[in-house]
Parts: C-alpha cells; structure tokens; sequence
C-alpha cells in the first residue's frame, strides 16, 4: 500500500507544479480560445491543463518502471506501451481540439484509433460477461466491445466537463472507490501479490485529479480541456477492462460458487459503471435528445446535466459539490455490497442497498431544493451562460462583454 501512496502524492505534487508551469505559460503566450455560446465561465480561461496531467501520469508510469513492487506488469510491457501511445494520440488531439475546434469526426476517428490500440497492441480486452458465465470466445467480438466501451466512456466523462473542478472531482472520487475494489479484489482471488495495472492506474488517475482539482476549483485558473478529460476518460476505461481479465468466467456459475463469488463477479462490470454513471447518463441522454433534434450527437449545447442544476438555482460551486455527493454514495453502495458480502458482515450486501437508498434520498432533496440566493450578488444561471444582446443599455454589461 505505501508504493501506491506515493505512486499518488508524486502524480499528485508533479500535477499541480506541471499545471501551474503550464497555467503561466498559457497566460504569456494567451493560448487561451474565445468564450463559446455555452460556456459558463466569462473570463478567457486556458484550456492546456490536460498537458501537465498527462506529462505526470507519463512520469509517474516510467518511474514505476524501475520501481520492483511494479514489475509485475512491466514483465510483457506491451499493455504499457499501448497505454502510452493511445493517450499520447487523445493528448494531441485533444490539445488540438481546445486551440482551434477541431470537427467532431476527426476527434471521434483519433478516440477509436486509440481504443484500438489499447485493444489490439495492448492486447487489454472485455474477455466475458456476467451473463450466465458467458465468455467472449472470439478475439474480434472482444476488440470490438472493447473498443466501443473505451469511446462511450471517454465522451461520457468529457460531456460533464462544464463546471470549475467538475471533472477533476468526480474522476478523484471515482477512481478512489474504484482502487479500493481493485485492490480488494486481488486480495480475495489469492493473488501473491497485490500490485497490479489496474490498481495503479487508479492510483496514478487518483494523484493526477487530485493535483489538477486546487487549480482548477472555483474560480477555476486552469481548464483541463478535451486532453485532460478524454485522457482521464480512457485510463478509467482501461482499467476498468484490466481487471475483468483477473476473473474466470466460472466464478459466475451460482451452482458451483456462493453468492458472496457471484456479486464479486458480476461486480467487475457494475462498479466501474456506477462510478462513471453520471457522465454515462448526461452522454445518453445528450446523444438521444441531439438526435432527436436532427443534430450531430457530438453537436455541443448547454442542456446538460450541470448546466440543468445551474438553471434550477444552484450556484457553480453547489452543483459541483452535489455531483460529487452522487458519485461518492452511488460508487460506495455498491463497493460497501462487496465489502459486506465478502467480509461477511451482518446483513450482508443490504448494507450497501441500506447505504445507497439513504444517500441518493437525501442527495435528491438537496438536487430538487436548492438554496435561494441574492440576485442582486449573483446573476440567474441562464443569464451568466448565454452572450449578452448587443443592445443592452447596462454600461456594466457592455464592460463584461468586452
């Protein structure tokens, strides 16, 4: 544990210096874009703050390589590789994308390239499902699913970025809950070690958010951009693919193994979606209502979820800090239902299900009552996201719009 402590605190120490270098810089040369339609901020922000994350996480990989407690998964460093490559492309790219609006196609083309890689080279894949112990027995039907479940996820998590500390937030609590699974669940296989891929990158995701978030909170100094937000989306989706790996498809056979086996295999695939459930909902429900309105699924707009909590009177700070209650009590229901089972506590799993319903029920009272506040002080959402008419006789709003 102590190596993944400081796995953490050194992507974490090197995040922040790396984000402040790259905020100064950004500043000198303003390499900063306009102020867009749906933006809530209204002060030209740096987007380049994925730079400086994935510079420490590329750090905090090589000098896991000299380390003896990692070797483990730099005996065939091919997953390693690919790792680097795919996130190398969705880094350019996605720099790309915050200094000049790149078209939708080329990003989503660069994301199935290195979806692919992770895939192909990195041979890391969705080998079964927890679906009667149904194992993928073709190669290209797991490259395929794959590919696909990196895509969704990595669009997921970078639609919810919209709010100072937004993404940083709910990626540090995910990633948090989810290297304690991982962790846990290398302990209860047998294994003769605890180190593994996918605990670490959880580890390094955790040290890279939690670095970025004291520059990025409100008022943020710092965006991370689409190369943060597509990097932190892909590291999360292929840890996530590393660990099904760790399971035989029989453990799922409820004949042959307990109920304490079976949630921890179906586990597998539910966790990693729980924790990511937000930014999965905001994606579907974004692609589903641009569709439907005869747009690109990709086409941007301000109708997502943060932007929703803004219009229902919460303040920038408040929807963030709501939507990380909402991570932490779905993802620890459902950890807590491992722990419970597998420890064998009283009340088994209903601990976690007691857990979850009590959270989300006050989560949804704060959701739905938001706090009245001065309108004179702060100006309703709607009024702060959309551009100011070029009519308007307020010198005060002629000042900001300049």
């Amino acid at each position: 544990m102590k190596q993944y402590v400081f796995t953490v605190l050194f992507t974490a120490a090197l995040t922040l210096s790396l984000a402040w270098a790259v905020w100064q810089l950004s500043l000198r040369y303003k390499l900063h874009p306009g102020i867009r339609e749906r933006d809530v901020h209204k002060t030209p922000t740096p987007r380049l703050g994925g730079v400086a994350m994935f510079l420490a996480m590329v750090a905090a990989i090589l000098v896991s390589a000299a380390n003896p407690f990692f070797e483990i998964f730099w005996a065939d460093p091919k997953p390693v590789y690919a790792i680097l490559i795919a996130s190398t492309i969705i880094v350019i790219v996605g720099v790309a994308d915050d200094l000049w609006d790149l078209d939708w196609m080329i990003k989503l083309g660069a994301q199935f390239l290195a979806a692919g890689v992770i895939a192909w080279y990195g041979e890391l894949q969705i080998l079964s499902l927890p679906i009667g112990g149904l194992a993928l027995g073709s190669s290209a039907v797991s490259i395929t699913l794959t590919v696909f479940a990196i895509v969704i996820v990595m669009n997921a998590v970078n639609f919810i970025d919209g709010l100072d500390g937004l993404v940083a937030g709910v990626c540090l609590i995910s990633n948090a809950i989810f290297f304690a699974y991982s962790y846990m669940l290398v302990r209860d296989t047998g294994s003769s070690t605890y180190f593994n891929l996918a605990s670490f990158l959880a580890a390094v995701l955790v040290g890279a958010c939690l670095g970025f978030l004291p520059i990025n909170w409100n008022p943020a100094k710092l965006f991370m951009g689409d190369s943060g937000a597509l990097v932190l989306g892909l590291l999360m989706a292929t840890s996530a693919v590393t660990i099904t790996g760790q399971l035989d498809p029989a453990m799922l056979d409820p004949d042959q193994f307990g109920r304490s086996q079976l949630l921890g295999a179906f586990i597998p695939i539910l966790l990693p979606l729980v924790v990511v459930m937000l930014p999965l909902l905001d994606f579907g429900l974004a692609v589903i209502r641009r569709l439907g309105a005869g747009k690109s699924p990709f086409s941007p707009d301000r109708k997502h979820l943060h932007h929703r909590m803004l219009d229902m009177g919460h303040t920038d700070r408040d929807a963030v800090l709501i939507f990380y209650a909402w991570t932490a009590i779905i993802g620890l229901a459902v950890l807590l239902m491992y722990i419970s089972v597998n420890e064998d506590w009283y009340g088994t799993y209903w601990i976690g299900v007691a857990f979850g319903v009590v959270g989300i029920a006050a989560c949804l009272v704060v959701t739905l009552m938001p706090s009245h506040r001065d309108s004179a002080a702060a100006p309703p959402a709607r009024e702060r996201a959309e551009p100011l008419r070029a009519s308007a006789p307020n010198p005060r709003a002629r000042a900001r719009r300049t």
